[in-house]
């Protein structure tokens, strides 16, 4: 019996509930720093992958929410927490201009259930043999993938339209770098430049929060020309959405094989290898297969539609022109 039970602590349950066995007063201030830092870094990130998905700024908090707070209760990592990352941009793009939100909602779902099936079958500990090279360059290429995608806004770039592929991204943000923003460009910098100071000065200044309140108040105080969330998408709503469950399509699920696919393997090699990379840093080992389990069960339960925000259709033309966008 006392074997069992260790087992299943060791084993099935979540890190959030074994941290609780040392957990002290200390370790609640340094994790609500914490998570105040990584929610207020977060938020814009949200944001951005929700309008690159084709729905609105709000949506993207919405599900960054649920699925921050499902994953952290329910993942096997301790400093690890679930979000958007830049490798997903072009298959959520895809699956949106092919399928419509219908089929992106119904996609993420059935990703879910391949990943909460991956964890329960221990399939998250074939994570070990991944060589460390691969960990590192695939790292290195999701930030170089994010960066690439962060050019036109931080130089204030006029361009309407920013390719999916990364050869046909870097030439037409060369082709349009003489539109930058002078004023977008500056506050860019100065926000990253408190950035590397914050850290530089001691690991416990919450940087991004200091950047984000210095670089807020001067577009404010200064009336800077540059966008922001409110005159673009005319801010966001204020309390709670209203929630319903987005409509299961029985005719996509064919076509949405391999896409869900596509997605669950993605999000597992994700979440597993930035997991090690954090298990470095902070001298912890992660259970792979808690983590998948709890990025499944994210991924099924965030999948709902606010009813008071007009969610695009499916339009065959702007598929046709979003399909050609991602062609080489």
């Amino acid at each position: 019996m006392r074997m069992a039970r260790t087992f299943l602590n060791e084993n099935w349950l979540p890190k959030s509930v074994l941290c609780l066995r040392t957990y002290d007063r200390h370790k609640f201030l340094l994790d609500l720093i914490a998570g105040v830092t990584v929610g207020l870094v977060a938020l814009p990130l949200a944001m951005a992958f929700s309008i690159a998905s084709g729905l609105t700024p709000q949506a993207g908090i919405y599900c960054a929410v649920v699925t921050g707070f499902l994953i952290s209760a329910l993942g096997g990592s301790k400093t690890q927490i679930g979000g958007p990352t830049g490798a997903f941009v072009v298959v959520v793009a895809g699956i949106v201009a092919v399928h419509g939100v219908d089929g992106l909602f119904m996609c993420t779902v059935m990703a879910g259930v391949l990943l909460v099936i991956m964890g329960v079958t221990g399939l998250g500990t074939a994570v070990k043999f991944i060589p460390r090279p691969v960990v590192i360059g695939f790292t290195n290429g999701i930030a170089v993938l994010i960066a690439s995608t962060q050019v036109k806004d931080f130089f204030g770039l006029h361009l309407d339209k920013v390719p999916g592929v990364f050869s046909l991204r870097m030439q037409a943000l060369a082709a349009n770098f003489h539109t930058l923003s002078f004023e977008a460009t500056a506050l860019a910098v100065f926000t990253l430049l408190t950035l590397i100071v914050c850290r530089s000065v001691s690991t416990r200044i919450p940087g991004p929060i200091v950047a984000l309140v210095l670089a807020t108040s001067a577009v404010y105080f200064f009336k800077l020309p540059v966008e922001t969330i409110g005159t673009k998408f005319g801010g966001i709503p204020s309390g709670l959405p209203h929630l319903q469950i987005p409509r299961f399509r029985v005719d996509l699920i064919h076509g949405l094989l391999g896409p869900a696919f596509t997605v669950a393997m993605l999000g597992a090699i994700e979440s597993l290898m930035s997991a090690v990379v954090s298990d470095r840093m902070s001298n912890d080992r992660h259970n792979p297969n808690v983590e998948l389990f709890g990025q499944g069960i994210a991924n099924i339960f965030s999948q709902r539609e606010p009813l008071h925000e007009p969610l695009p259709t499916f339009d065959p033309v702007r598929s046709r022109r979003l399909r050609e966008s991602f062609m080489p």
